[in-house]
């Protein structure tokens, strides 16, 4: 017998119901689909969130071809680690 356990979380209705729809249009239950992201986090132990480009504000947009315009001109920071990024 499998051994499962029970995750209650807060969500506002409207993700949760647009959510199970998108869910069920891909022939997935709401449960199966976070089941598979909880396994892909723990696989990779990233977290990855992507956005759709069309609903992006200007001030993030702007920021994004900022940082690409300083990369371009070689200016970047690297840390050894994320502590080091910190201090």
């Amino acid at each position: 017998m499998i051994n499962t356990a029970v995750i209650n979380i807060k969500t506002d209705a409207k993700v949760k119901k647009e959510a199970q729809k998108i869910a069920a249009d891909l022939g997935l239950s709401l449960s199966g689909v976070i089941n598979g992201y909880l396994k892909q986090f723990i696989r990779t132990k990233t977290v990855l969130f992507t956005l759709d480009e069309s609903h992006l504000s200007k001030l993030l947009l702007d920021s994004i071809a900022s940082a690409e315009a300083e990369i371009k001109k070689g200016k970047l920071c690297k840390f050894k680690n994320s502590k080091t990024a910190l201090n």
